[in-house]
């Protein structure tokens, strides 16, 4: 769709399309560079300010992602006002408010629009050193692998429109909580330990196989191997993936991924949904050296993260993933 659009060119965008990235980073000063993102969608679940949570971790996921820090955001809102009324369309505000505030950033102003589905977002500015930028490419051979959340949110999101499981359950539960736990604290994490991170990225619609993917193809002659055993996988998501309770995002990641995804025999075909699985607001997924994944995997969970080695980068062209036993 873009190949036939001519975009002006601005040697200060230090990442914009060409390669496109988590978001875009525009260089201001020798030591300073803007990080610039935007992501909006419709509810995932029935309470409107957990909506609006959801939704603004999600939105500023990405400027972790890049290694930066979040600065300033503007609400991104469609809503039915005539048919759910300004008082549910102010509690998603409240939520993304809620979000904003935890992140320490000020949300300063926005922009609505009447529609008949409700959709609520954010557009992000943060801030990052242009040479600490971290980028999709340049994963190595030999490096390890790191999530910091668990897998799954699709399959239950999914489970829950279905009716197969209720709002205020464990499992629901267990995913809003980590659709609305910020990327801040595993970001700062990485950065605090002085981690070598070769490459990174979130893990959001195009689910894990499809964002490593991406990180695989923007880097030089390698690929992944997976381990199935290793993925963290929210309660109940294993169960629900085997009975089928997919979404289309979900069967359209694993089409998508046709053969560069390769599971080997043996492997639940439950985790290889699940490594397909559409996610909303995912963990960090970090290509680093070996040595450092331990200690960083050590740190992640004392911040109460489900963090885990889940693979590593092999020296194979082709940018497959491999998902092993």
């Amino acid at each position: 769709m873009l190949r036939g659009l001519a975009l002006p060119v601005d040697p200060n965008v230090l990442i914009g399309l060409n390669p496109a990235d988590d978001a875009a980073v525009v260089r201001l000063l020798p030591e300073l560079a803007l990080v610039f993102t935007t992501d909006f969608f419709t509810p995932l679940v029935d309470d409107p300010r957990t909506f609006g949570r959801i939704a603004a971790a999600n939105a500023l996921s990405d400027v972790y992602a890049m290694g930066g820090r979040p600065l300033v955001a503007l609400n991104i809102m469609a809503f039915p006002t005539k048919l759910l009324g300004l008082e549910v369309m102010a509690e998603v505000l409240a939520g993304g408010a809620d979000i904003a505030r935890e992140a320490g950033i000020s949300i300063a102003g926005g922009h609505s629009v009447e529609d008949q589905e409700p959709k609520y977002g954010l557009a992000v500015i943060g801030t990052v050193h242009p040479d600490r930028v971290w980028r999709k490419g340049g994963a190595k051979a030999g490096d390890a692998l790191v999530l910091t959340k668990a897998l799954g949110t699709g399959v239950l999101a999914t489970a829950l429109k279905r009716g197969r499981i209720p709002e205020d359950g464990v499992a629901m539960q267990a995913a809003i909580a980590s659709m609305v736990t910020l990327n801040a604290a595993a970001a700062k994490t990485i950065l605090d330990l002085g981690v070598e991170v070769h490459a990174a990225t979130d893990v959001t619609g195009y689910g894990l196989v499809g964002h490593l993917g991406e990180m695989m193809r923007a880097s030089e002659g390698v690929s992944a191997r997976l381990s199935a055993a290793a993925l963290p996988v929210l309660e109940g998501a294993l169960e629900l993936a085997a009975d089928g309770v997919l979404a289309g995002g979900t069967r359209a990641n694993r089409s998508f991924a046709g053969e560069w995804f390769r599971v080997d025999e043996g492997v639940d075909e439950a985790r290889a949904w699940i490594a397909c699985d559409a996610q909303t607001s995912g963990g960090l997924l970090v290509a680093c050296p070996p040595a450092d994944a331990a200690s960083l995997v050590e740190a992640l969970r004392a911040t109460g993260s489900p963090a885990a080695v889940i693979g590593q980068v092999v020296d194979q062209p082709g940018a497959a993933i491999t998902l092993g036993r």
